[in-house]
Parts: C-alpha cells; sequence; structure tokens
C-alpha cells in the first residue's frame, strides 16, 4: 500500500488534503517487523510515532512482578507513540510489540520537526490532530474510571 493512502485511511489524518498527506508521507518510513519484536520499551526516548498499516501491535504496561499487563491492542489503520511529536526528549510511558507480523509507518520526531520550519500548516494540522485525538482518549479513560468506582 502506498504511504500517502495508509495514512489517509488513519483517523488521526482525517481532514488532511491529499497535498498534505503527501507532505506527512515524505517523511513516513515503512518498516517490516516479525511477530514478538518489541517495537519500544517503556521509559525509553520517545523518538517516533507509528501507524499500523498491516498486523497487529499490542501496548503494554510493567508492573512490579516483572510482569506485562495489556492495555490495548492496536491493528490496521490505527496510530501509537504520537506523543514523541509533542515532546521533545520525553519518555515512553507504555512498550509495544508486534503481536502478529507488521508493516507500520514510522514518522520520527526528528524527520517532523525539520519539516515544520518548511510546510508549517501541514505539521500545525497534525499536531492538533493529536492533541484532539489525546483529549478524546483522556474522556474515554475518565468515563471507565467513573464507571468502575460507581
Amino acid at each position: 500500500m502506498d504511504k500517502t493512502e495508509a495514512l489517509r485511511q488513519c483517523p488521526l489524518f482525517k481532514g488532511f488534503t491529499k497535498v498534505g498527506l503527501r507532505i506527512i508521507a515524505s517523511i513516513a518510513q515503512e518498516k517490516h517487523l516479525e511477530s514478538g519484536t518489541t517495537i519500544f520499551m517503556e521509559g525509553t526516548d520517545a523518538e517516533s510515532m507509528f501507524v499500523v498499516q498491516a498486523g497487529e501491535v499490542g501496548v503494554f504496561l510493567d508492573n512490579d512482578d516483572q510482569e506485562r499487563s495489556e492495555l490495548a491492542r492496536m491493528g490496521p489503520h490505527q496510530s501509537f507513540g504520537e506523543l514523541a511529536l509533542l515532546t521533545s526528549g520525553g519518555r515512553r510511558l507504555a512498550s509495544t510489540r508486534a503481536l502478529t507480523d507488521v508493516v507500520l509507518l514510522e514518522i520520527q520526531s526528528k524527520d517532523f520537526a525539520r519539516l515544520q520550519s518548511k510546510k508549517p500548516q501541514a505539521c500545525l494540522k497534525l499536531l492538533m490532530a493529536i492533541v484532539r485525538d489525546l483529549g478524546d482518549r483522556l474522556s474515554e479513560g475518565r468515563d471507565s474510571l467513573k464507571s468502575a468506582l460507581a
């Protein structure tokens, strides 16, 4: 699948024009990973965000008993690791692993930072979409927490 088309199918890029998608696709790198491969570990430097093109990715938290608790599963057209584009020098809040063979689009924060001076409108649009998505996720989490405590 073409990188531009893969981004278009991701809800994070809803509302992007073809030109905007091509701009972001120009810095995206396709990665093929085998099942069981660690994508990133909790506590490491946050350097990239990802869009799943194919396969399934697990998001995990490590606990004190050296066990992992699964937080989420990400499939085709979903994104993860977006905070890497918002924060400079940030750390990963969870670990991720390929649950199946996966194809990912990786957008590195260093490439995104360079693109901001050349194509600020496309970059701002993506940053606003990330903030909106994080806000939605926080609201959903708050509602779940309220239900669990009731």
